[in-house]
């Protein structure tokens, strides 16, 4: 089954903000140039041997790379990082999770050393208010960000940030918070949600994986009606997925960690 190397789309305490973080705000901000709108990305991550794989998925993410101006820094969003309540990564050095089983230990040996940004933490918590939002100093990079990004900025030379889903809210709440970090994009920040939109194990048919365009008729269906209202900008029949006929199919029914 073929899948996009990527499409286009938008997408914990109240913490009190200290004199010395809004001068952090202003100094952070200053330093961002207004830059030509940064796109949105959404790269569907599949296996994490994709980290350590030569294969089509790589190349495309190292080829669009190619195509967008470098960015000042990156927020993920990781289908791996489900929290109560919406919560960012603020650490200076965020550890890379492999958040992951029953792999090779040439896997578990990939590090991917980027720094994060305590000042984009707090600068992204403050876009987002009144949304309370949490500084996260523990949880890091999870394979649904670095596996992806590994490909894009190999050297590992850009800030990176990680926002969590907040499982306790529905699709709507989430499509509005995307909304809120619209203005990043005009200072060279790079957005992505890294997941899939279809990925069920649990009914996937390993004996056909490789043949070329193979997918269940659910899969295929459900693929062409997310990319049509993608293409057309159908929002509503995006954020209300789960009244769409193959709800339980899209599911993402990996094992995910989730935060207290």
């Amino acid at each position: 089954m073929r899948r996009k190397d990527f499409i286009k789309a938008l997408g914990v305490s109240t913490l009190a903000v200290s004199m010395g973080s809004l001068s952090q705000f202003k100094q952070y901000t200053e330093r961002l140039p207004s830059t030509e709108k940064m796109p949105i990305l959404f790269l569907g991550h599949g296996s994490p041997m994709n980290a350590i794989e030569e294969n089509e998925f790589v190349t495309g993410f190292r080829n669009i790379s190619k195509k967008l101006p470098k960015p000042t820094a990156i927020i993920c969003i990781s289908a791996h990082w489900f929290t109560r309540g919406t919560k960012v990564t603020a650490m200076e050095m965020p550890p890379t999770i492999h958040d992951f089983g029953g792999f090779p230990q040439a896997l578990f040996d990939v590090q991917y050393p980027a720094h994060g940004s305590p000042a984009l933490a707090n600068q992204t918590a403050k876009i987002l208010q009144p949304i309370p939002v949490g500084l996260d100093q523990d949880w890091g990079l999870d394979h649904g960000t670095w596996s992806v990004i590994k490909h894009l900025y190999p050297k590992a030379d850009i800030p990176i940030i990680q926002l969590s889903i907040d499982y306790t809210k529905e699709a709507s709440y989430h499509f509005e918070l995307a909304g809120r970090l619209q203005s990043l994009r005009e200072k060279g920040v790079l957005i992505i949600g890294s997941g899939n939109i279809i990925h069920n194990l649990g009914l996937a048919d390993f004996a056909n994986f490789a043949k070329d365009n193979y997918g269940f008729d659910w899969a295929i269906e459900a693929h062409s009606d997310i990319n049509q209202w993608i293409f057309e900008g159908d929002f509503n029949s995006l954020i209300q997925y789960d009244k769409q006929k193959n709800l339980f199919n899209l599911l993402y029914l990996l094992p995910i960690t989730i935060s207290p």
